[in-house]
């Protein structure tokens, strides 16, 4: 029950969600025994595309799979997550983008004593992480933490569940050929990729990272170092310091994990160039929202329909209030939203109903 709940919370009004709640006590009732009895099997997934920020499959499972998804997630996930570094974030309770954005300046002030010293930042991405990960190895992870023989062998149908063998694709489809191949799971080998879209994906992506965690902070030990999802950074004054973690990292990365650092998008300059990092921008004594990000977010008001302002124009304004220097930001979203003829407080923090 506490696992329907949570799947369901933001989901209730999808047609998947409204239809197992039509008859909850019996499919509940079902899934439960299915569990029980070792007779559970993953049911038929959907997959569409999406194209902000850019061109990407999502693979949605059944909710009833979801459920499943979140019952295994809220059994062995608090003791794994004990284990994690307190800078890993994403899909961590209390641990999302602000947190990651906050910690980092945190560390940047430390690093640079309140900016007063030059020092410089190491950032670097995944290559195509989540469709390059390795099941062998990320079970071999999963066996270390998860001792309950049944809890692991759900971990590991989840896991091993291959949802192109079932799945209807949704949307426009030459919308899929704008996601290079290179990014999609179904040309993939059936031993690599992980669905995006799912929590268990998410959750399992920590705990295979978290080797690359591990090792920067107890073996390379670098005390300022953060990472969101696939995206992380270290600090150090030396520049040729960082050059050689990054090298010990693509060879721990690549041989430990099987995966590639993205050499397009690894960044070695100077902190106070400014510090890009889970949509904010940290320079000093300022964080800001990411340029592109506010651009997006004026396009979509001055475009969407009329009826949908409300909702977005207050879910920008929490996202834009995230930043320590956000008056400007929130002052274009309120000409925007005033343009349209909503009304916006003083503060600029709040829009409310047409009448």
């Amino acid at each position: 029950m506490q696992a329907y709940f949570d799947c369901r919370r933001a989901k209730r009004n999808s047609d998947s969600a409204l239809r197992f709640e039509i008859d909850l006590e019996h499919n509940l009732v079902d899934l439960y025994a299915e569990l029980r009895a070792d007779a559970y099997t993953p049911g038929r997934s959907i997959c569409f595309v999406v194209t902000h920020p850019k061109p990407r499959e999502v693979w949605a499972a059944e909710f009833r799979d979801r459920v499943v998804h979140h019952l295994l997630y809220n059994h062995v996930a608090s003791s794994i997550h004990a284990r994690f570094i307190s800078t890993s974030c994403a899909c961590i309770p209390g641990r999302g983008t602000l947190y990651g954005a906050q910690r980092l300046e945190a560390m940047i002030r430390s690093q640079t004593q309140n900016w007063s010293k030059p020092a410089y930042y190491l950032k670097g991405d995944i290559a195509n992480f989540f469709v390059s990960i390795n099941k062998q190895i990320l079970f071999e992870l999963l066996a270390r933490h998860i001792t309950e023989s049944w809890w692991l062998e759900l971990a590991r149908q989840i896991l091993f569940h291959d949802p192109r063998e079932n799945f209807e694709h949704r949307g426009n489809p030459a919308l899929l050929q704008r996601v290079p191949r290179h990014k999609r799971l179904a040309e993939q080998p059936a031993h690599l990729g992980l669905p995006i879209g799912n929590l268990s994906s998410q959750f399992f992506a920590n705990v295979y990272l978290d080797v690359l965690d591990q090792h920067v902070k107890h073996r390379l030990h670098f005390r300022h170092y953060v990472r969101y999802v696939d995206d992380f950074i270290l600090l150090h004054d030396s520049p040729d310091h960082l050059n050689h973690a990054l090298a010990d990292i693509s060879a721990l990365v690549r041989e430990r994990l099987a995966i590639q650092l993205n050499p397009c998008k690894t960044i070695l300059q100077p902190i106070a160039r400014g510090v890009d990092f889970v949509g904010h921008v940290i320079k000093p004594w300022r964080r800001t929202t990411r340029r592109k990000t506010v651009q997006h977010a004026l396009a979509r008001l001055e475009t969407s329909p009329t009826g949908d302002l409300y909702e977005l124009g207050n879910s920008y304004f929490g996202l834009l209030g995230q930043a320590t220097h956000s008056h400007t930001d929130r002052s274009h979203i309120a000409l925007a939203l005033m343009k349209r003829g909503y009304s916006v407080n003083a503060a600029l923090t709040k829009t409310f109903r047409r009448k």
